[in-house]
């Protein structure tokens, strides 16, 4: 049912076809969800024509499905892992992307944009994208296609960053105005269609006793919300010398009876407590229409969410049903002992090559997995440890500098008793050890590691994502930078030494790196 090619400079090579039992991959997966890039994973064997022929990162492959001629997988192959079993059989295994990851291989470039639509937003960042990669392959270049979503206003007020291209799509289009990202191929050119969640009800019922085979349900009270505070445009604040980094917001108390916030009442009776959050478009600069979408908003996302994983038959393969099943459709879910009776919508679907008839469907809303929980508590945990290892660095250092300050200590104590004793012969000699030692002790210094400070667009102490995440946090007491870089200062060496002081800053530094606090701006 399945075809795979693997496609090198424009030629193809079959590596699993239906009709040829010895063409075969060992297995292959297919995964498909709502703004995320589709994967396809599968292993073949030495004995398979393509087994030497792949490129990462280079080596495009397809997957089509032989009866409906459809494409369900176009992308690129990523890096292989190569196997030995115990049996001593090799084989390798390959995760693939598809087309929707090119737009994480180029970066956007910083700029401010007023007034503008978002078709015109959309293509200022495709054509940013198409830049990047035009002296490198134009099979990943995009065409703006068919822009369904819109924002209240019609126009929006957004800054670029260097973020990839598909984290600012992110961040500054769907998870900002909602809809749905979904590439399409005609006349051999790459379509970026941005549309608005489909509506439409497939007639292939998914029936207990008929073509369910399992089902879990999976449900998720922690968003709900009794009371929203609408938040719109930013509002300066008059005070030139102000410093709170959090500015005020366009609220909605002049026309909602001098109350920020709108209610929920069935929610909050449902429940019997209030809870209160706030969500913010930075592109509302009037209280009615900010009223309007805060009511909104509350209508379509204060809802206990549901998720089901269902695993069912497609019998349209056998001419069963109409459908088959499709990620962004909804279909009709009937399982009278759970007293599940519902149009639910695909929001992912896992396809297998090797046994075609099965599928893996999710239902409902997009939960966080647990994988992606720990991936994100990994993350944090290497960033402890790459601060960790840059203490550690600089108490070295400090150590290395320490005992040089001790020779230059005990250089001068003897030039000192030279000059006690009378015995100006030796002084020349002491003179020079001196020298020798300041120089030494000046090469220490410069072995200090200096980072400087961190921006949400240039790295630092801390990378420049995480910057931009602590700039989000409202700052309760500002403090001069410049004033604690000053107090920190280890030594001049243009200025007379004062070798006590600076054997003293020397000891609280060595006790500071390895007990205190460790700021990170």
């Amino acid at each position: 049912m399945y075809k795979v090619t693997l496609i090198n400079n424009g030629k193809e090579t079959v590596i699993h076809h239906p009709a040829f039992n010895d063409l075969k991959v060992q297995e292959g997966q297919i995964k498909q969800e709502i703004n995320v890039a589709d994967s396809f994973s599968f292993t073949m064997l030495p004995n398979n024509p393509g087994y030497q022929l792949i490129r990462p990162l280079r080596t495009l492959i397809t997957v089509e499905n032989t009866l409906t001629k459809k494409t369900e997988f176009d992308g690129r192959i990523l890096m292989p892992t190569e196997s030995m079993e115990d049996s001593g059989a090799f084989g390798k295994s390959f995760v693939c992307e598809s087309e929707l990851g090119y737009l994480n291989d180029s970066a956007q470039r910083h700029g401010e944009y007023h007034n503008i639509s978002v078709k015109d937003f959309l293509q200022v960042i495709i054509d940013n994208h198409n830049r990047d990669i035009a002296n490198d392959d134009i099979d990943k270049m995009f065409r703006i296609g068919k822009v369904e979503v819109d924002s209240s206003t019609s126009e929006l007020y957004r800054y670029l960053g260097y973020k990839s291209t598909f984290d600012t799509i992110k961040d500054k289009l769907f998870d900002r105005l909602g809809g749905e990202l979904h590439v399409r191929k005609e006349n051999d050119a790459r379509y970026l269609d941005y549309l608005m969640p489909s509506n439409t009800v497939k007639q292939t019922e998914i029936r207990l006793a008929k073509n369910l085979k399992s089902i879990t349900k999976e449900v998720d009270a922690t968003e709900i919300i009794t009371r929203l505070v609408p938040l719109g445009e930013r509002i300066e604040s008059e005070d030139e010398e102000a410093t709170d980094a959090s500015e005020a917001r366009l609220t909605i108390e002049s026309v909602n009876n001098g109350r920020d916030y709108v209610v929920d009442t069935a929610a909050e009776q449902a429940i019997g407590t209030v809870i209160v959050k706030s969500e913010s478009w930075d592109d509302i600069t009037q209280p009615n229409i900010l009223k309007t979408r805060g009511e909104q908003h509350l209508k379509e996302n204060n809802r206990v969410k549901s998720q089901y994983q269902i695993s069912a038959l497609d019998l349209s393969l056998i001419g069963l049903d109409t459908d088959s099943f499709d990620v962004g459709y909804y279909y009709p879910v009937i399982n009278p002992v759970m007293q599940i009776n519902e149009n639910l919508r695909v929001i992912g679907k896992t396809m297998d090559v090797i046994n075609p008839n099965q599928n893996s469907l999710t239902f409902g809303d997009k939960f966080k997995t647990a994988s992606e929980y720990q991936s994100e508590s990994n993350k944090v945990g290497r960033n402890v440890v790459t601060l960790q290892n840059r203490v550690d660095s600089q108490i070295r250092t400090i150590g290395t500098l320490k005992n040089e300050v001790r020779t230059v200590e005990t250089n001068v104590g003897e030039i000192q008793q030279i000059i006690n004793s009378g015995n100006l012969d030796q002084l020349n000699k002491a003179v020079v050890d001196l020298q020798e030692s300041i120089e030494s002790l000046g090469d220490a210094m410069e072995d200090i590691p200096t980072y400087e400070l961190a921006t949400p667009t240039t790295d630092g102490l801390i990378p420049a994502s995480d910057k931009a995440k602590l700039d989000l946090i409202t700052v309760l007491s500002s403090i001069n930078l410049d004033e604690l870089k000053h107090k920190l200062d280890l030594i001049n060496i243009v200025n007379p030494v004062n070798l006590d002081d600076l054997s003293e800053r020397v000891e609280a530094l060595e006790g500071g790196g390895g007990n205190g606090d460790t700021t990170e701006d």
